[in-house]
């Protein structure tokens, strides 16, 4: 887009009841920082030069559900994030205020939900 200069944020928005709180949920799991915060909207960023993802606030707000259930809403998108230690970063996760999912689809493979319900996965990939 030709109206678009250096500087300009971009990214993936994410819905939320509280955008904030999960802005800083992920910001301090990625060791990103919150570089744009207001009651309705908090923007992440890796650096200045992004990436950045925004947290939005959604009115009415209904988590996905993990795994899938026929009728109900279903998770658009979710992150992933490599890691060195499996069960070192779950409990970090958890300690940020993540919960673990009953459903685990591998062994190499944690599926967590942030504090607004969507769902994340930690990954152990050795290679």
């Amino acid at each position: 887009m030709k109206s678009r200069t250096g500087g300009m944020w971009w990214g993936t928005a994410i819905e939320a009841p509280d955008p904030g709180l999960l802005a800083r949920f992920y910001a301090e799991l990625l060791g990103w920082r919150v570089v744009h915060e207001e009651p309705s909207t908090a923007v992440v960023a890796a650096s200045a030069q992004g990436p950045f993802f925004v947290c939005q606030k959604a009115d009415g707000y209904q988590a996905p559900t993990w795994p899938p259930v026929e009728g109900e809403q279903r998770p658009m998108i979710h992150f992933d994030f490599q890691v060195g230690d499996l069960a070192e970063a779950v409990d970090e996760a958890v300690a940020l205020g993540a919960t673990l999912a009953e459903v685990q689809p591998q062994d190499n493979v944690r599926v967590l939900f942030d504090p607004a319900g969507h769902p994340f996965c930690l990954v152990f990939d050795a290679g």
